[in-house]
C-alpha cells in the first residue's frame, strides 16, 4: 500500500495493542499507539513485547525482527500528535457509543483529507460514528478478531456514506497485514460474524439459567456435535460477558425482537463484576492450568 505508511490506533487495550502489533509486523507500517494514560500504554507496549517474544519462540520471528517491530510502535497520549502525518486511523476505544462519538468528533477536527477513520467495533452503526465527522465518506467499519495477531479475518462495514474509495483502501490495507476480509455491504447491528454468534452464545447462556444442563456438558454437546473449535461458555468467557451483554442490548434497541433478549443470568454475573476471563471468573475459574466451572 503506496497510499498508507502510517497508521495510528486509538486505544491500547485488548484489541488495540494487537491491531497496531499486526500494522508494524505483517504490514511494516509506522504506527502510533493512543491511550488516555501512560499506565495503559505501558500495559499495551508489554502484551505487543510478550506477543512477539512467543513468534521468536516459535521461530516464527528473530529476536532483531522483534526488536524492529517495536521500533515501529510510537506511543503517546495526545489525540493530535498521535494522528498527525497519518492516512488510517482505527479506533479500538471501548464499546460505549457516547464515548466513541465524542471521540470521532474531537479526532475529526485533526485529521488530513481523506484520511480514513476506521472503526473496530463490533455493533456499533457505523452510520452514526460517520455522522460525528466532517467527512462520513472516509469512515468505515474495520472488525478485527481476538487476537489479532492469529484471527484471519476482517470484517469490513460500510456506513451510508463510505465511499468506494475507502473501501478499497482497507481492502488493500487488510490484504498487506495477511488478512481475509469479508463485506458487510449493508450497515447491520452485529455485522456478520456477532448477528450469528452473539444469540448462540446468549442461548447457552440460557440453557444453564432454565437447569437444562451444566456448562460443561452445554460446551461438550457444541465442541463434538458441531465441532465448534471452543464451546460457547468457555468463548463467553473469552470474550467477556459484559461484551457480550453489551452487544445484545445494542440488538435489542436496534431491532426490537425479543429474539434478541439478554439471558437474565448472564445479566447478574456483570452486575456482580463475574465478567470471564478478564475477572478470573465467569462460566469457568480463570488463572490455572486448566478452566473449572465456579461453584454457582
Amino acid at each position: 500500500m503506496a497510499s498508507v505508511k502510517k497508521v495510528t490506533v486509538l486505544g491500547a487495550g485488548l484489541m488495540g495493542h494487537g491491531i497496531a502489533q499486526v500494522a508494524a509486523q505483517f504490514a511494516g507500517y509506522e504506527v502510533s499507539l493512543l491511550d488516555v494514560k501512560l499506565e495503559c500504554l505501558d500495559r499495551g507496549t508489554t502484551m505487543v513485547r510478550e506477543s512477539l517474544t512467543k513468534f521468536v519462540t516459535k521461530g516464527a520471528l528473530t529476536q532483531e525482527g522483534a526488536e524492529n517491530i517495536l521500533a515501529r510502535i510510537h506511543t503517546t497520549t495526545d489525540l493530535k500528535t498521535a494522528v498527525e502525518g497519518s492516512q488510517l486511523v482505527i479506533e479500538a476505544a471501548t464499546e460505549d457509543p457516547e464515548l466513541k462519538l465524542d471521540l470521532y468528533r474531537r479526532v475529526s477536527g485533526y485529521l488530513d483529507p481523506g484520511t480514513v477513520l476506521a472503526s473496530n467495533t463490533s455493533s456499533i452503526s457505523i452510520t452514526l460514528l460517520g455522522s460525528a465527522t466532517k467527512s462520513p465518506e472516509n469512515v468505515i467499519g474495520m472488525h478485527f478478531f481476538n487476537p489479532p495477531q492469529l484471527m484471519p479475518l476482517i470484517e469490513i462495514i460500510r456506513g451510508a456514506k463510505t465511499s468506494d474509495k475507502t473501501v478499497a483502501l482497507v481492502r488493500d490495507v487488510a490484504a498487506s497485514m495477511k488478512k481475509e476480509t469479508v463485506l458487510c455491504k449493508k450497515d447491520s447491528p452485529g455485522f456478520i460474524v456477532n448477528r450469528i454468534l452473539v444469540p448462540a452464545l446468549n442461548e447457552a447462556a440460557l440453557l444453564v439459567d432454565e437447569g437444562v444442563a451444566d456448562p460443561e456438558d452445554i460446551d461438550k454437546a457444541i465442541t463434538l456435535g458441531l465441532n465448534w473449535p471452543m464451546g460457547p461458555l468457555r468463548l463467553l468467557d473469552y470474550v467477556g460477558l459484559d461484551t457480550a451483554l453489551n452487544i445484545s442490548e445494542v440488538f435489542m434497541e436496534e431491532f426490537q425482537d425479543s429474539k434478541y433478549r439478554p439471558s437474565p443470568l448472564v445479566k447478574r454475573m456483570v452486575r456482580a463484576g463475574t465478567l470471564g476471563r478478564k475477572s478470573g471468573k465467569g462460566f469457568y475459574e480463570w488463572g490455572t492450568a486448566s478452566a473449572t466451572k465456579p461453584r454457582a
